[in-house]
Formats: C-alpha cells, sequence, structure tokens
C-alpha cells in the first residue's frame, strides 16, 4: 500500500488537476487487478452456455430416454423428439406456434432449423411432422410441412408450408419444395423449385432406411458423452476432496 500512495503521489504532481481524478481512478485500479491472485482450486463455471429446452406458456419440449439431442440444440415449446431420434449440433426447433414432430429413428443433421406456423394457406396440416427413418441434412429449413416415413431430405433444402413428401421420396441437395407442393411416393425430386427427375429403383429405397439406422448407431457414441445427467458430479467430488471431505 506504501508503494501504491507513493506512485500515486509521483503521478499526480506531473499530471493536471482537471485529469487528476481520472487518472488516479486507473492507477488504482491496475495496482488492485496486480494484487488479485485467483485461488488455485477455484471452480471455472461458463455460464455463457444457451439453454437447451425452453419451455413456452404450458408447452415442454419431450425428448425421449433413448433420444440424442445436442447441448447445443435448442428446443422451444410443442417439440417431441422420440425413440431413437436425433437432433445434431446448431438445430433449432421452434414449437412456439404450432407442433414439431421428430419420428422414431429420424435424425436432423447439423443446423437445420425446423418452424411451424399458426395454419396453412393451403389448407393442409401446420405443424412439422418428420415420420420414422427419416434424414434431414445439414442447414435445411422446414416449415408447416409433412415427411412421411422412409425419406431422404438433402443438404440445404427447403420445404414450405403445407409441403407433402410422401414415403420412399428423396430430395437432391439444394432443393426447394414450394407451399403445397407434393412429391409423389418413390421419386427422385431436385432444382428450385423442385422438379421430377426419375423414379427411385427398388434398391434404392432399401437404402433409405439404412442410412437412418447407420445415423442412429453413430448418434449412441454421442450420447455416451453427452451423458442426460451431466458431469456436474465431478466437480462436487473434486471441491469435497480439496476441502477434505468424504465422499
Amino acid at each position: 500500500m506504501a508503494a501504491l500512495a507513493r506512485i500515486s503521489r509521483q503521478a499526480l504532481s506531473s499530471v493536471a488537476p482537471s485529469s487528476q481524478a481520472a487518472f488516479l481512478h486507473r492507477a488504482l485500479a491496475t495496482e488492485a487487478a496486480k494484487a488479485i491472485t485467483p485461488s488455485s482450486d477455484r471452480v471455472k463455471w461458463d455460464y455463457r452456455g444457451q439453454r437447451k429446452i425452453i419451455p413456452l406458456g404450458q408447452w415442454l419440449p419431450k425428448i425421449a430416454v433413448d433420444a440424442f439431442v445436442a447441448p447445443n440444440v435448442v428446443l422451444a415449446g410443442q417439440v417431441t423428439v422420440n425413440d431413437g431420434a436425433s437432433v445434431w449440433p446448431g438445430s433449432v426447433l421452434r414449437g412456439d406456434l404450432n407442433k414439431i414432430t421428430v419420428g422414431f429413428c429420424s435424425n436432423v443433421q447439423e443446423r437445420c432449423v425446423l418452424h411451424a406456423a399458426w395454419s396453412s394457406p393451403t389448407g393442409l396440416p401446420a405443424d412439422t411432422s418428420i415420420e420414422r427413418f427419416v434424414t434431414i441434412g445439414a442447414y435445411s429449413l422446414l416449415r408447416s410441412c409433412t415427411v412421411e416415413p422412409e425419406c431422404i431430405i438433402g443438404q440445404h433444402s427447403i420445404l414450405m408450408e403445407g409441403s407433402l413428401v410422401e414415403t420412399h421420396s428423396i430430395l437432391e441437395a439444394g432443393s426447394v419444395v414450394p407451399p403445397g407442393r407434393r412429391i409423389p411416393t418413390g421419386e427422385l425430386w431436385a432444382g428450385n423449385p423442385a422438379r421430377f427427375v426419375r423414379t427411385l429403383t427398388h434398391e434404392e429405397t432399401l437404402e433409405i432406411p439404412k442410412l437412418a439406422v447407420a445415423i442412429n448407431d453413430l448418434s449412441k457414441e454421442y450420447f455416451q458423452e453427452y451423458l442426460p445427467y451431466s458431469t456436474v458430479y465431478l466437480e462436487v467430488e473434486k471441491f469435497k476432496k480439496s476441502l477434505g471431505i468424504s465422499i
């Protein structure tokens, strides 16, 4: 403290009176910062993480026990992630206006956005429904649409209000399905707007659910890393040991 006072007197003698207060404040702050030494056993917490589950009113997102939802995914409102499904990092599922359902063994890959409007201009259901064994490619946008079982939606695809993708169908990457458009069963569509390309072979339709199952198997490895009960207990045990408390 004596050194701090001496530095302050020397500094103030060479500084104009109008700026003496500001200079003294900076000097005191600098010396105080040097004097503070953080404890070596201090637990460092990061509060910048976002909330994964966001309840809205009476609606609370529902996640099945064996479903994988990455830590930085956002689920808001009327969202249901069923058994064996997976939602990968960076995706946002906003069920603030209507229901969003991810079916059994389906997957929503990185940075997808799923939303649902109040109502559909086509008169079709306004909720977003992804049924079983469906693969949604990364960076896709789905809004108030229905994807029937065993389909593949390519990366960067857009499905607008009221669109319907029937079972055993594939959308190529970058496809845009206009409002109310129906993709018939067993067909391959592509383009902006999406157009018919060809009919899928029987072998190709058999590969669709196999892809969903393969991604489900991969998600189990991630599921083991991101335990549902988190790893806070490890920090608690470390803190107790530092205090000499038996565990």
